[in-house]
């Protein structure tokens, strides 16, 4: 019996992707755990394994294309010696996606996908639906499929629920299955002029068109959401960097053996990690009813990739040393921009840093990555005439930052108590690792 093989939801938050790659062609025998695609999703390329095993009879969705909707028909797969259906035949309608909630230009809180519910033992004399790797398990196990409800796409029965199934077991009633949440509307596009009218504003200007991919909406989706809903304010403080910049300097000697050097960014990190635990109130996220406090501290960092950016989570980074959470840094930069990040390292945590001081630029306002309570916006250390303690004018490395704040989550004067211990850390940094 003809099996399809469905788009699959490679993250919580995943409604559609690009069918990148086909890793077989029409004719391939396929088995369980082979990899037989690629899937672009709005953050990640990921693998798609097969839980069937047959043989690849027809591909229905072709290299390249975009938008394939959770759940929809990619391929067919068929029995050794089956024929394969025709191309028109009709296919069958795709399950609805399940509730999911917008997906994040940055990173949210890893949500927990809850798995579709099985199946209901199918009643007697009804035709059973299972994949041909599932019906050999079960007769080689003396497995009575009809006892068994599926949890594979429409009901189907997979191998996993055969391996489950006890010998001789019989069919029992299902509970009645709770009413399903209403899903979640997609992140829509922010609203502005109509196409037709900003084309007919620049008709005649030479000017080239770029198709939004699935990152770039949902990084205007997201951040257009963020702005409108989320209620920011600005506290603003400079940091001397004098001291850092001498420690950094001699624990980068004493670590070039290992290959490790410490950058500033690195002890922003730190920093902010042990502030949000001197300050635990301010290590919280905005959960739609509640706050939710955070223990751990989990900090995202904002990294530039091509057409967009990531934010990989560094999480626990209170625990880690500099040396440590300086490689992690580097390994989640490094797969970020060549767009190999998980899902769960780029959702969740409760805080976030964006570091453009590489750029030259001396301060800047971020946007708070919902749900997120803070944002930090790192600026460059510049050399900068300052009053020293004793009243005399010398000159120091001042570096300017802004701490963008959820007034939802965090109020003012808790907002300002963060800032001075993020300050604090960075200006006393031995203190901070003691």
């Amino acid at each position: 019996m003809a099996t399809e093989i469905l788009m699959p939801a490679l993250s919580p938050t995943m409604e559609e992707g690009t069918l990148a790659k086909w890793l077989k062609k029409e004719g391939d025998t396929v088995k369980s755990g082979d990899i037989i695609a690629e899937i672009e999703t709005d953050k990640a390329t990921m693998e798609f394994e097969a839980v069937d095993e047959g043989t690849l009879g027809r591909i229905l969705i072709a290299e390249g294309t975009q938008g394939v909707k959770v759940n929809t028909p990619i391929a067919v797969l068929v029995e050794e010696g089956e024929a394969v259906p025709a191309a028109s035949a009709p296919a069958a309608q795709p399950v609805a996606p399940a509730p999911a909630a917008a997906p994040a230009a940055a990173s949210e809180p890893a949500a927990v996908a809850a798995a579709p519910a099985p199946a209901a033992p199918v009643k007697a004399g009804a035709r059973v639906i299972a994949s041909p790797l599932a019906r050999r398990l079960a007769k080689e196990k003396g497995v009575d499929l009809a006892a068994i409800a599926g949890s594979g796409p429409h009901g189907r029965i997979i191998k996993a629920d055969v391996e489950k199934a006890v010998p001789g077991s019989r069919p029992t009633a299902a509970p009645a299955a709770a009413p399903a949440p209403a899903a979640a509307a997609p992140a829509t596009m922010p609203s502005g002029p109509a196409t037709a009218t900003v084309l007919k504003m620049y008709e005649g200007r030479a000017f080239t068109e770029v198709t939004l991919d699935g990152m770039r909406r949902t990084i205007a989706a997201r951040l257009t959401e963020a702005k409108q809903t989320i209620p920011h304010f600005y506290l603003r403080r400079d940091v001397q960097l004098d001291a850092l910049m001498a420690f950094r300097e001699q624990l980068n000697k004493g670590l070039e053996a290992r290959g490790v050097k410490l950058s500033v960014n690195d002890f922003v990190i730190k920093a902010c990690a042990a502030a949000l635990q001197a300050v635990p109130d301010a290590n919280a996220v905005w959960a739609g009813d509640r706050i939710l406090k955070l223990k751990p501290s989990d900090v995202a960092v904002a990294v530039a990739v091509e057409g967009g950016l990531f934010t990989p989570v560094l999480k626990d980074a209170e625990a880690k040393s500099l040396s440590a959470l300086s490689a992690e840094m580097k390994d989640l930069a490094t797969r970020a921009k060549t767009k190999k990040l998980a899902p769960h390292e780029y959702q969740g945590g409760s805080f976030a840093i964006s570091n453009l001081g590489m750029f030259g630029i001396d301060n800047f306002d971020a946007v708070i990555n919902p749900p997120h309570g803070a944002i930090l916006a790192v600026g460059a250390g510049v050399k900068k005439p300052v009053v020293k303690a004793d009243g005399t004018i010398g000159v120091a490395t001042v570096m300017s930052m802004t701490l963008s704040v959820d007034h939802r989550v965090i109020d003012g004067a808790l907002g300002a108590e963060l800032l001075k211990q993020i300050v604090t850390n960075l200006e006393n940094p031995i203190a901070m690792l003691a």
